[in-house]
């Protein structure tokens, strides 16, 4: 009756596990991609009043949502066209509004347009970046000023000059450039003509609207939001609802960079490292958040100039890319707006490996395959050790049994006399463990360099995995998509979650330690109860499970082979057990 219970205890906690799941996910990521995926990478939306006291960091709320296409066929603009980004500037009000990434598209589908970070003001998905300057005494350049371009188009070695005269004596001017990468420049110049002295702040800043549904499951592992590298440190925060809940935030130390990150895209100022910023994040309503940079107070003499070069950073989070920019820009840890956490040191030569193995074979689930038993191999000696252990353990059971027999009523005793066992016989009981506590750190860093790396994200496989990132879509269900509807959360089970159960419980088949009835019943449907969490989870990280279970397998056989002892030990236990087991329910 006992075993019973505690088996529908069992079987009902695995239920809610289940359930919970799922309910979580919805709760806290309201319709999270599994898979880490953003299709559009950005939170889209509309942006609220805001304004520096005599400056002109200002803006609207309220406006109705206008066509993207409409926004950028209006005004004029200055086209940006470099190596791997595209898209426009605003003249009205000096804003990059519209970047759109060439290497990325938003779905699979070969005719899937890129991905659109920034977008204009009012639009859907408004994301943008503005530069400018605030003061007092001087008539400065604000959003709805109409700036003046030396070209209509700007290019990698092309830069394009942005010019307003205000009338009274001063000369603004924004000369912006881009490198073949995401890095655009731009050098504020400021000269003043008149009889008297002027005080000037530079800025920068980054607008955007976060929209809870865009919330993904990449961010249970990694940092989505604001975020930036001060002093000596990173900061992954604050969150967007600590913004909401307790306003604007001022980070303590310089500023290095700062700005907003989403799981595979990132857009970051970084400041002239020669000057003093005020750094900050604020919410700015209607779920708009602002990063703004602020510069010291100069001031710009009769006749004289002053000029603030900052960068602006919009585009994927390439790991490669990330570094080579702190390198040769000197950005202090630039390459951390990849929340790669404690185990940066071996994810980084993980993802090396994964793009090494991707070059060789062209297919980058063949290189998580190969990835996986490269792991494995290098772990082989140790799963040996382990295996020599336990048949050393079981060699020495009976004089354990006897130790315990003899020394029932002297705990001490004992385990004094067991101790003395194990160094006579050069057994140490902790060895088998040690596989175990590595595989923990090693699988949860491939995970979460699987979920980190750009390069896995719309990479097919073979057969019906068109992207490695996105879960299963062979689901069983709706007859692999035949049917016209997508199953829900742990209800969406695919073709490589039902080898993973069916891996896993071969791997508990072949390992037959005793155990009591209970424990049996738990490990036999523990496979199937993974097999419904893990459905959900991106194809790449199922690939790599399944790939390890096969593994184990190929395992355990071997070593079963090179240790026969232990097999049959392991087997005349329990079947041993099981026939006390019965004896025990007959009576």
């Amino acid at each position: 009756m006992d075993n019973q219970r505690n088996l529908l205890l069992a079987v009902a906690l695995s239920a809610l596990l289940i359930l919970g799941w799922d309910a979580a996910l919805s709760y806290f990521y309201p319709q999270a991609s599994i898979s880490g995926q953003t299709e559009q990478g950005t939170a889209r939306g509309g942006e609220s009043a805001s304004a520096e006291s005599g400056g002109s960091i200002v803006s609207n709320e309220g406006d109705a949502p206008i066509n993207l296409e409409e926004a950028l066929a209006s005004g004029d603009r200055v086209r940006i066209d470099a190596a791997r980004v595209e898209g426009s500037i605003n003249l009205v009000g000096a804003r990059i509004d519209d970047i759109e990434l060439k290497d990325y598209r938003q779905t699979i589908d070969e005719d899937s347009p890129p991905i659109q970070l920034f977008a204009p003001q009012g639009t859907p998905g408004q994301y943008f970046a503005q530069f400018g300057w605030i003061g007092e005494g001087v008539s400065l350049p604000g959003p709805q000023t109409v700036w003046t371009a030396s070209d209509n188009n700007l290019a990698i070695d092309s830069p394009v000059t942005l010019s307003y005269d205000n009338g009274e004596g001063q000369t603004f001017a924004i000369e912006l450039s881009i490198d073949d990468n995401y890095m655009l420049t731009a050098k504020q110049t400021v000269a003043n003509n008149s009889t008297g002295p002027i005080v000037v702040r530079p800025f920068g800043l980054i607008n955007r609207k976060w929209i809870e549904s865009d919330g993904q499951f990449g961010a249970f592992y990694s940092h989505t939001g604001p975020m930036g590298s001060f002093g000596d440190s990173v900061e992954y925060g604050p969150d967007y609802d600590d913004l909401v809940d307790d306003g604007a935030y001022t980070p303590e130390g310089r500023a290095h960079w700062l700005g907003f990150s989403d799981n595979y895209w990132l857009s970051a100022l970084i400041p002239d490292s020669s000057a003093d910023t005020t750094p900050g994040f604020r919410p700015l309503g209607d779920s708009s958040f602002r990063a703004d940079l602020i510069y010291a107070p100069e001031t710009v003499a009769a006749g004289g100039t002053q000029m603030r070069e900052t960068h602006l950073f919009t585009g994927a989070k390439e790991s490669v890319v990330l570094d080579d920019y702190r390198d040769n820009m000197g950005i202090e840890k630039f390459g951390k707006a990849i929340d790669w956490g404690w185990f940066e040191w071996f994810e980084k030569p993980m993802l090396w490996l994964l793009r090494q193995f991707a070059e060789f074979s062209g297919n980058f689930g063949l290189a998580i395959i190969m990835l996986t038993i490269l792991v494995r191999a290098l772990m082989f000696p140790i799963a040996q050790k382990q295996f020599a252990s336990m048949a050393a353990m079981r060699a020495v059971q009976p004089k354990m049994k006897a130790i315990q027999e003899r020394y029932k009523d002297d705990k001490q005793k004992q385990q004094q006399e067991v101790m003395a066992l194990y160094k006579k016989e050069g057994v140490n009981p902790l060895a088998g463990c040690l596989p175990l506590l590595l595989q923990i750190p090693i699988f949860f860093a491939l995970y979460k360099t699987l979920i980190l790396a750009i390069e896995m994200r719309h990479e097919p496989f073979y057969l019906w995995i068109k992207d490695l990132s996105a879960p299963d879509p062979a689901k069983i269900l709706n007859l692999f998509g035949l049917l016209p509807f997508d199953p829900p959360g742990f209800l969406g089970i695919g073709i490589l979650a039902v080898l993973l159960g069916i891996t896993m419980w071969l791997t508990f088949r072949l390992n037959p330690t005793a155990m009591d009835p209970m424990q049996q019943q738990i490990f036999n449907f523990m496979p199937w109860i993974l097999m419904f969490v893990m459905a959900p989870f991106a194809a790449g990280l199922l690939l790599y499970w399944v790939t390890s279970n096969i593994l184990t397998l190929a395992q355990q056989s071997y070593l079963y082979s090179k240790h026969p002892q232990l097999r049959a030990a392991a087997e005349k236990e329990k079947a041993d057990k099981e026939r006390a087991t019965a004896r025990d329910t007959k009576g």
